[in-house]
């Protein structure tokens, strides 16, 4: 793990409020609630946190700053020495989980579930 890794302070935005679920997918840490919200690797010189569905969601503070030209996902790449808002970060995390909340709810209706 990378010295950016150790000091991250986005850990702990990934653990308030509303709470996602962390898991591993292929040893790559997956924090998931009603769908992805993001993913988070880590490299020699960089933390990067790509949100599945990044291009969907409102970035005012500019925190994306990596795989900014694809049509779906977006990500932050942390170097160590930068100094991060947890702020902004939380508020990335609570539309990722609004986006994916409010998906889940239109397919669930869409099938004829709860709010059909």
């Amino acid at each position: 793990m990378t010295g950016a890794a150790k000091r991250w302070p986005g850990c702990a935005c990934l653990s308030s409020r509303p709470t996602p679920t962390l898991s591993k997918w292929r040893g790559v840490p997956v924090w998931t609630h009603g769908g992805i919200i993001c993913t988070g690797e880590t490299y020699k010189s960089v933390v990067k946190l790509t949100f599945a569905k990044g291009a969907s969601l409102d970035d005012p503070s500019n925190l994306f700053n990596a795989s900014l030209e694809g049509n779906t996902r977006r990500a932050i790449d942390i170097h160590e020495t930068d100094t991060f808002d947890e702020t902004a970060l939380k508020a990335l995390i609570r539309a990722a989980v609004a986006l994916n909340v409010s998906r889940a709810g239109k397919r669930l209706a869409a099938k004829g579930g709860v709010g059909s």
